[in-house]
């Protein structure tokens, strides 16, 4: 199969995971760095743009939403750790909610796209080193 394509299915894939529908972008790239281990830094690349991308979105649509007060344990949260926050928005499930939270509560949006990648491109690297580890 194509490198592109595959890199494709991976970008569809890593891109759905970060919002509310499902994409399983973990099992994506373990398949794909079985099938193919050459393609890891491409990859990983690949992976980390677009689920990036898609916590921006969700970033982008909670700052559509009319700001409302968040409840006082989250706006506490997010006012202590600010932008940095969003690092652990790769953590499944909960992580999605965070952009959308961000978002609504109008924080700094290249900050906030910065600790989203961050912690996007942390996850996949480990995620990476693990398969890696057990396919050597």
């Amino acid at each position: 199969m194509s490198s592109w394509l595959l890199l494709g299915g991976l970008a569809a894939s890593a891109f759905l995971s970060a919002t509310v529908l499902p994409g399983n972008s973990e099992l994506a790239l373990g398949t794909l760095l079985l099938q193919r281990p050459e393609l890891l830094w491409p990859a990983l690349l690949v992976a980390t743009a677009a689920n990036a991308l898609g916590s921006v979105s969700s970033l982008w649509l909670g700052r559509c939403a009319p700001p409302r007060p968040l409840p006082p344990r989250a706006a506490a949260w997010f006012a202590r750790f600010g932008p940095a926050a969003l690092w652990l928005s790769w953590v499944p499930l909960a992580g999605d909610a965070l952009p959308l939270a961000a978002g609504w509560l109008r924080l700094a949006f290249w900050p906030c796209v910065l600790w989203i990648t961050l912690g996007k491109a942390s996850r996949y690297a480990l995620l990476a080193w693990g398969m890696l580890g057990l396919i050597r």
